[in-house]
């Protein structure tokens, strides 16, 4: 009898839609490995028979980065918990783990991960694919917390990396928009675990950016969630403490649920038939009933780093160096303040500390990441293109650097000119993956020199 595992199989029927349901593709098979050994089953086939391959975690990415017209590997399966080291407090896990699942280990085991963003839906290979970040001028990407890396390579092949093992693949593994491989596991830097208190309390923009440095640095973590029709401004400040858990003002349904979810998304369906009146209304009522009222939260760390992102949305991101942040903000204003579109709310802003991740928008500098939004209330369109364009062309002109798992317009000559480690990056791109197993239709269009036959980026 042999002892050989039967051939995974792939679904020829399988639909992909992102999160927000603003991207799709219909792969040729979507298959949901449980091993690494699986993962590189489908590899080889994929180059046995001539067909790309991409992996897809949550499909949170607004973008087309996850798509593919080859075979798709939903790494759902790929959950498991690997290791734990207590006294270097690592953890090791597999790719397709959910951040979400990965926080209810780590507070298992009395750890926690040191920074986070607004959501824990991603696979933790998804979130180190795109240099995820949360906020925190001395927090970096949350790659930064990433110590090894093993990919499945387009050779067959399982290849780990560290900063001290293949330390020029690891560089750029830490953040590869999965071009480099599938990653089937990843070794994580954690923290004990700690609680925050996160408060949240009106201010004014203008105010804002009379002292911006000093409130940039007025706590661990903080970001800004700006009305830009009124240029009122919450101000969210986290700290770690050893205090009880608790909220004020308590949480309720009405205000939270009700008013700050359905009475919003039908508001913004409404503002669809008149936008520049209704628009800037909706905005003043939900400053008025939502954020007029300072609150204080204390919980667990992951509990306070996240919150609800609520319904369908487009969204745009892209970092500035942080010393040209508050120019971004006040030519965005001017614009938003004579555009004839509307512009939804609020614009979250976050501060991230600079690394030494190739392809990471923090890659060499401190940064502040701006982020728009244009919701889709009940899924429906919205206008979004003219302001995208316009947000674009002022974050372009202060040397910003697009959110990789955002759409945007940026190509190789304009990526050439932000990443010094580019070229770096794309010859082991090409020693990794030279027949290009792992591209798709947003790493060719993206990242390629135009005009050159597939590998041949300077090195």
């Amino acid at each position: 009898m042999s002892n050989t595992p039967p051939a995974i199989r792939g679904r020829p029927d399988h639909r992909f839609e992102n999160w927000a349901k603003t991207y799709e593709c219909k792969p040729a098979l979507f298959f949901e490995p449980e091993s690494e050994e699986q993962v590189v089953e489908i590899i080889r086939r994929a180059r046995a028979e001539g067909k790309t391959c991409r992996a897809v975690g949550a499909g949170h990415s607004p973008s087309d980065l996850a798509c593919t017209e080859g075979y798709m590997i939903g790494t759902d399966r790929l959950n498991r918990l690997l290791d734990v080291d207590r006294d270097a407090q690592r953890v090791t896990v597999q790719g397709g783990m959910r951040l979400h699942d990965l926080h209810r280990y780590l507070h298992k085991h009395g750890l926690a991960l040191s920074n986070l963003g607004s959501i824990s839906d991603q696979s933790v290979a998804g979130l180190i694919a795109t240099a995820t970040h949360g906020t925190g001028i001395q927090y970096g990407v949350i790659s930064t917390m990433v110590t090894e890396i093993t990919l499945a390579t387009a050779a067959g092949e399982i290849l780990t990396c560290s900063a001290t093992q293949h330390p020029h693949i690891f560089r750029a593994a830490q953040c590869a928009l999965g071009c480099l491989g599938i990653v089937v596991r990843v070794q994580l830097q954690c923290e004990a675990a700690f609680r925050l208190c996160a408060t949240e309390e009106l201010d004014h923009m203008e105010a804002l950016l009379d002292r911006w440095h000093e409130t940039a640095r007025s706590a661990e973590h903080v970001r800004y969630w700006w009305f830009p029709y009124s240029d009122d401004t919450v101000v969210w400040r986290a700290n770690r403490t050893d205090a009880t858990p608790s909220r004020t003002p308590a949480s309720n349904w009405l205000r939270d649920r009700l008013v700050g979810y359905y009475m919003y998304e039908f508001a913004l369906y409404l503002s669809r038939f008149a936008p520049r009146l209704l628009t800037p209304t909706i905005e003043r009522r939900k400053v008025a009933w939502l954020h007029q009222k300072p609150i204080t939260v204390v919980g667990q760390s992951n509990e306070v780093f996240n919150f609800d992102c609520l319904f369908s949305q487009r969204v745009n991101e892209w970092s500035v160096p942080a010393e040209h942040a508050p120019e971004a903000i006040r030519r965005l204003r001017d614009a938003i303040r004579r555009a004839p579109y509307p512009v939804h709310f609020p614009i979250e802003i976050r501060f991230v500390a600079g690394d030494d991740i190739w392809m990471s928008p923090a890659q060499g500098r401190d940064v502040c990441y701006i982020g728009i939004i244009m919701y889709r209330p009940y899924n429906k369109p919205v206008p979004y293109k003219l302001f995208w364009r316009e947000y674009e062309t002022i974050m372009r002109s202060l040397g910003g650097r697009p959110h990789w798992a955002k759409a945007h317009g940026l190509v190789y000559d304009d990526l050439a000119r932000l990443y010094p480690h580019l070229d770096e990056f794309l010859a082991v791109r090409q020693q990794l993956d030279p027949s290009g197993l792992f591209l798709n239709e947003y790493l060719r269009r993206h990242l390629l020199p135009s005009g050159k036959p597939l590998g041949q980026a300077k090195l």
